[in-house]
């Protein structure tokens, strides 16, 4: 079966994407990307599915893949009551080489060449990892790469990791037509953001239906249309919130809101806390 091609995004004012999906169940969704992935399921047993490999795995997974290396999780069960628990951070080829390439981090460049089969850790290294990521969700961009570093630090000292797919293996190559769509779509947001955005326009630059295209995009991006053009914003209006003396309501209207009270209501959805505590936070 073909994976599907999907598009990630770096954490807001992150080189790199953080993410804790918590989910009821871990639906088949078998496809790639160019970032190397570090994956940490927990709460869950089921099926793991990477490159060739179909593997059964239990609470406290943790891996290492690849780019373009396809996977994917498929779980209806957990461990304890509660939820399925996977944190991921997603790692941009050229940012993440270039580090490895320094000679104090010898260890990880040879991590890396093994990720391209996907690496999988002992759940003693899992667990050290676990508190990491879990200290991830409330830190600083600056103190979360603090907390990457440690983790790569731990998988690379992990005497009982082992490679996953055959050997031999490497990913084929996969042309996707709706790469260059995605692609040419998230372009144009960043581009207009200030502008009116509508999904029907993002249709029609992508030559889908208006119904195709909701599913289309969330599929690609894990959030709707409207979720990434807010949080886009919003992001713009926290910089400009930081670095000038802007009037709030002038923010609102050069981010693209048509009002001040729909501003006020999307930052308060995204950020708990209006534009003037945030500022003031950040002014202490």
């Amino acid at each position: 079966m073909k994976p599907m091609y999907e598009k990630v995004l770096p954490t807001e004012n992150s080189s790199w994407r953080y993410w804790l999906y918590a989910l009821d169940e871990i639906p088949f969704n078998w496809h790639y990307h160019p970032e190397y992935e570090i994956c940490l399921t927990l709460n869950s047993r089921g099926q793991r599915y990477i490159g060739d490999d179909i593997h059964f795995y239990d609470d406290l997974d943790l891996v290492l893949l690849g780019p373009k290396l396809p996977h994917t999780w498929h779980s209806r069960e957990l461990v304890a009551a509660g939820q399925h628990l996977t944190y991921v951070a997603q790692l941009p080829i050229i940012w993440i080489d270039n580090i490895a390439q320094m000679p104090e981090l010898k260890p990880l460049g040879d991590l890396l060449q093994k990720s391209k089969r996907g690496v999988a850790f002992s759940s003693a290294t899992a667990a050290a990892c676990r508190e990491r990521f879990v200290a991830m969700a409330d830190a600083t961009p600056m103190q979360r790469l603090l907390w990457l570093l440690e983790i790569l630090q731990l998988m690379c000292e992990d005497q009982s990791a082992r490679l996953i797919s055959s050997e031999g293996y490497t990913p084929a190559s996969f042309p996707d037509s709706s790469t260059e769509k995605i692609d040419k779509v998230i372009a144009y947001i960043h581009q207009h953001y200030t502008e009116d955005l509508s999904a029907e326009k993002m249709a029609n630059l992508a030559h889908m239906s208006t119904n195709h295209f909701h599913r289309f995009f969330k599929q690609r991006t894990e959030q709707t249309f409207t979720e990434f053009v807010n949080q886009l914003r919003i992001g713009r209006a926290c910089s400009l919130l930081l670095t000038t003396d802007m009037p709030v309501a002038n923010i609102s209207y050069r981010c693209g809101f048509n009002n001040l009270s729909n501003f006020n209501r999307r930052f308060m959805q995204l950020k708990n806390c209006t534009p003037r505590e945030f500022k003031r936070s950040y002014l202490k």
